[in-house]
């Protein structure tokens, strides 16, 4: 089984990270893809899983609220 993407694609996270010298207009296409995924597509998805599944929705929390980085500890 292949794996899922989370809200950046490969592209996306080597053209913000600067990985193989994109070009600026390249970064600013990411950011625009990955800013219109948190604003619209995620919204939805924590819509769904606030009334269908809550605990999952907290473990998203914990982890994109998670205040020093390490998600393990």
């Amino acid at each position: 089984m292949g794996r899922y993407r989370a809200i950046m694609t490969d592209t996306d996270r080597a053209y913000i990270s600067g990985e193989g010298n994109p070009s600026e207009s390249q970064r600013m296409q990411s950011i625009s893809r990955v800013r219109s995924r948190i604003n619209d597509e995620l919204t939805k998805d924590i819509d769904v899983l606030e009334e269908h599944h809550p605990e999952l929705l907290e473990e998203l929390r914990e982890v994109v609220c998670e205040e020093d980085g390490d998600p393990d500890e």
